[in-house]
């Protein structure tokens, strides 16, 4: 299985809006969204030279809302003009993904270039293919970090047999797995300390509990050394360099 090498971690920032925040809604339109985010790919973050290399807009159970349709429209004409992929935090249960990609299909964007992330909240894999179908990449994350969403999301073992299905299905070179840091770390300040003591109980490896716990279940149900490696090596690759 894949190795757990002691190197340092390559970061890197991300361009977009947290859903809506009060004081810009209503104020910014799209386009002025998507100069903001141009420049902060091509010249840098805040009067740094540091570059966004990807954007990334938020819908959740409310769906896509008025405002946050115009944010998700300044990122795909962002995209548009710089090349970068695209994440999307959604909420997969209420397969709020059809809202967001009808909105960057008429903006133009390129779905290849797309990242539908929280999939593993569904085990729906007539909605998940469908995200794939479009061409998208899955972001299959919030492993295990099911002790926040306990309505919304699956248990461990429904969402390591999702990640199963959808690789039997064919779709190996289209999925993304993590964790969603903030969910599965007591590492995060913004937990609570209830929150923090769920966390060490239900996964004691903390950022290495897909490596521990996930690979090898994965390696048991069939799964060969070299798609495991690839879905860390190969699809992360690829979906930055829009292959």
């Amino acid at each position: 299985m894949p190795k757990c090498h002691r190197q340092g971690v390559n970061v890197i920032a991300c361009s977009g809006l947290l859903f809506e925040l009060p004081r810009l809604s209503g104020t910014f339109t799209a386009d002025q969204f998507a100069q903001v985010f141009t420049r902060e790919i091509q010249v840098g973050i805040e009067g740094t030279n540091i570059k966004a290399g990807i954007l990334k807009s938020e819908s959740d159970y409310v769906g896509v809302t008025p405002n946050v349709a115009i944010i998700l429209r300044g990122v795909a004409r962002a995209q548009l003009a710089t090349g970068v992929p695209i994440m999307l935090h959604s909420y997969s249960p209420g397969q709020v993904g059809r809202q967001q990609l009808a909105i960057l299909k008429e903006e133009g964007v390129d779905l290849r270039r797309v990242k539908v992330d929280h999939s593993l909240d569904t085990t729906d894999l007539e909605y998940l293919t469908w995200i794939l179908e479009q061409g998208c990449y899955l972001g299959l994350d919030r492993i295990p970090g099911v002790h926040l969403f306990p309505k919304a999301g699956a248990s461990v073992e429904a969402r390591i047999n999702t990640i199963k299905a959808l690789i039997d299905r064919g779709y190996a070179n289209r999925l993304l797995l993590s964790h969603d840091g903030v969910l599965v770390s007591t590492f995060f300040d913004t937990n609570s300390k209830a929150d923090k003591e769920k966390i060490a109980k239900d996964n004691p490896y903390d950022f290495l509990y897909i490596h521990k716990i996930v690979l090898p279940k994965l390696h048991k149900m069939g799964v060969s050394e070299e798609v495991l490696e690839s879905l860390f090596v190969d699809n992360p690759r690829q979906f930055f360099e829009g292959n």
